[in-house]
């Protein structure tokens, strides 16, 4: 919490005047005074005992007190401290100036006990006041910024699949969504690379539900080493199904990117002894790739990938398929690899 002292920064050539001050003073407990004579040190001894108050003389050696008040209120230290003007005069001209840059408030030296005390407390209080305000507007837009990160990345855990660390179904949609509006907007390629592990089922009755999820987190990592591009998106579907779309791409860069994610799921070699296609985990993939300035939607390029995995699968799995638009759908149209 902060203290309540008022600290009082006396700044005074005048050693009459300095005692005069301190013997004004020196029975208020609430009240420390600290003096200085050189106006070179003013500002440091500013810095080193955070004053709640200044009392400065507008007639000193070497610096007019108007010169220092501008000083004061240039050091990003001492610019907000209150700072009261001692004159030996009652000039409105001087008063004028002095509020003019920057003084909080002005006093005749030497001034009556009660006034000088009461005046010393007030500018404290309003001091400490606005001091507590900017540290609770600091603590608060700290727990903005944290409260910010925070909701950042909830927001990211909500679209990221708990076991892989792929982006989850959620994400998948709205990107989708996003990219295929963006293609029929820019008249450009669009695939969409929807895959499955063979014959998953019977390597979780095999190898149990440990390693089945152990092999799904594999598969996405050599997933994710696929992904070259800051647009394109890898996504589990659900279950053993995974996805990648691939924004600007035609179908054979996308036929490309499938046969290198079919390789490296190969290339893992992970056992499964289960399988009728290989003696390790392999992938089957359906591609689907959207003609420029065609009309489409999200659900029409699942679809179509959906029948390219399909006929892959018939083909004999481990293979990738495109979906052909012009065959019959009930044939499962597709180029097997």
């Amino acid at each position: 919490m902060m203290s309540r002292e008022n600290v009082v920064l006396l700044v005074d050539d005048q050693a009459i005047v300095a005692e005069a001050i301190r013997r004004m003073l020196a029975d208020q407990p609430d009240i420390a005074l600290h003096s200085c004579t050189d106006v070179a040190q003013a500002i440091p001894l500013a810095r080193s005992i955070k004053p709640t108050v200044i009392l400065q003389d507008l007639v000193m050696p070497g610096v007019d007190g108007f010169t220092l008040v501008r000083f004061f209120r240039a050091d990003p230290d001492t610019s907000g401290i209150p700072i009261i003007v001692l004159s030996s005069r009652e000039d409105p001209r001087d008063k004028s100036r002095a509020f003019e840059i920057g003084a909080s408030d002005y006093l005749v030296k030497l001034p009556n006990k009660i006034e000088l005390i009461a005046r010393i407390r007030a500018h404290s209080r309003s001091f400490r006041a606005q001091l507590e305000r900017d540290e609770a507007y600091r603590a608060l837009e700290s727990l903005k910024r944290e409260l910010e990160l925070k909701n950042a990345e909830l927001a990211q855990l909500s679209m990221r699949d708990g076991l892989t660390g792929l982006a989850n179904r959620r994400r998948f949609d709205e990107a989708l969504l996003t990219e295929c509006g963006r293609a029929r907007r820019d008249q450009s390629h669009l695939s969409l690379l929807l895959m499955d592990v063979d014959f998953f089922k019977k390597y979780n009755d095999t190898y149990g539900h440990q390693a089945g999820d152990d092999c799904l987190k594999r598969v996405a990592t050599a997933l994710a080493e696929a992904v070259r591009r800051p647009a394109d998106l890898a996504a589990r579907y659900g279950g053993e199904e995974f996805v990648l779309v691939l924004p600007g791409t035609p179908a054979e860069g996308a036929t490309h990117v499938a046969e290198g994610v079919r390789s490296a799921v190969q290339a893992l070699a992970i056992p499964h002894s289960a399988s009728t296609v290989a003696e390790h985990v392999t992938l089957s993939l359906g591609i689907a790739t959207t003609h420029e300035g065609g009309d489409f939607t999200p659900k029409d390029l699942i679809a179509a990938a959906d029948l390219g995995l399909y006929a892959a699968k018939r083909s004999g799995r481990n293979r990738w398929a495109v979906y052909a638009p012009e065959a019959s759908p009930n044939d499962a149209p597709a180029t097997p690899v």
